[in-house]
């Protein structure tokens, strides 16, 4: 939850020091990833969130700690704003049993059930039905949660949305879709896979309520999650977020993004998430250079020792192979 209110600005010192602390962290994590992965010390897909960071630090502001989360490939920085460790993250990456899900996962497939985080999804849109899902569960068990259920651009265009959207609204299930719109679903713009551009819209057809919400300021993020996240925890069922961001790199690793222009990227860049709250740290005279130099030097080395981490740690024996295919649970009505 959001700390105690500055009067100017509208939210603490403390508060922005929180959101930077996380942003800078996911950014720096990620950049170091592009660097190992170049290197052939992280193999199979890597899909950067470089450029979205404000999203998932104003989701860990605005939500409560109970209320599910779960999303698709572009895992990283959600899986950190939910309390996945920079550790347990890079050496998940690299394959090695200290990984989050004991290196079985690899990139696409975080998961994280002790805080709330189900995923790390491979296929495009799955996760759409099993946020809903999870959504049912809670509303079953009663526990005054809310799913985030996020998604991108591309996975807008899939059935299951469809599907799901109209049980949700039937139910009344207490599940927020959050679709991440970064303007390319791969290599392919919004504006050439349907008419439909505002995807914000497609909540219409089932008289779900939604809304369109500027992605690259996490004070506007903060504000309006907060505000969706009420009227869902209020039992008045979904709501769908279109949030506008921009992803500075490729779909994936093997994606050189030759179909934007440097105009394009320029003019996002200018909007950094990450950026524009260090402008607000400094100019409010919050910290100083030389401490704010500090904090971002604590969190490369943190980074650094990740990386040596993941590197010193074994891989997997050939005998875990068959460890946690199944799950226990405390859903009741799934037990026996």
């Amino acid at each position: 939850m959001a700390k105690k209110k500055n009067t100017k600005l509208g939210f603490s010192k403390e508060q922005y020091m929180e959101w930077y602390e996380l942003m800078y962290r996911i950014r720096k994590f990620e950049e170091e990833c592009n660097v190992v992965y170049y290197q052939k010390k992280i193999r199979g897909f890597l899909h950067l969130c470089i450029g979205q960071e404000a999203i998932y630090a104003a989701m860990a502001s605005a939500c409560h700690e109970n209320d599910p989360w779960i999303t698709a490939y572009r895992v990283h920085g959600a899986a950190m704003a939910r309390g996945v460790g920079v550790n347990e993250a890079m050496a998940e990456l690299y394959g090695k049993v200290t990984g989050n899900v004991q290196g079985k996962g690899g990139s696409m497939h975080f998961f994280n059930a002790a805080r709330n985080f189900y995923g790390g999804h491979g296929i495009v849109g799955a996760q759409i039905g099993v946020g809903t899902g999870i959504a049912f569960a809670e509303k079953y068990l009663d526990r005054g949660t809310v799913c985030c259920t996020l998604f991108g651009d591309g996975a807008s265009r899939q059935g299951i949305l469809h599907e799901t959207f109209n049980m949700a609204m039937t139910w009344k299930l207490p599940v927020l879709y959050i679709c991440e719109n970064n303007k390319y679903a791969m290599g392919t713009s919004v504006e050439r896979t349907s008419n439909v551009t505002s995807i914000h819209t497609l909540g219409d057809a089932y008289d779900m309520p939604n809304k369109a919400i500027d992605g690259m300021d996490v004070e506007i993020l903060h504000n309006e999650l907060t505000e969706a996240l009420t009227y869902v925890r209020s039992g008045n069922g979904p709501m769908l977020l279109e949030i506008e961001t921009y992803r500075y790199k490729g779909h994936s690793m093997s994606d050189p993004a030759k179909y934007r222009t440097k105009e394009e990227e320029a003019a996002y860049k200018e909007k950094d998430p990450v950026g524009r709250i260090e402008h607000v740290l400094l100019e409010n005279k919050f910290v100083t250079d030389e401490q704010l130099e500090e904090l971002q030097d604590r969190i490369k080395k943190e980074i650094k020792d990740a990386v040596e981490f993941a590197e010193n740690s074994p891989l997997p024996p050939a005998e875990n192979l068959y460890q946690d295919v199944y799950e226990e649970t405390d859903y009741p009505f799934i037990k026996d």
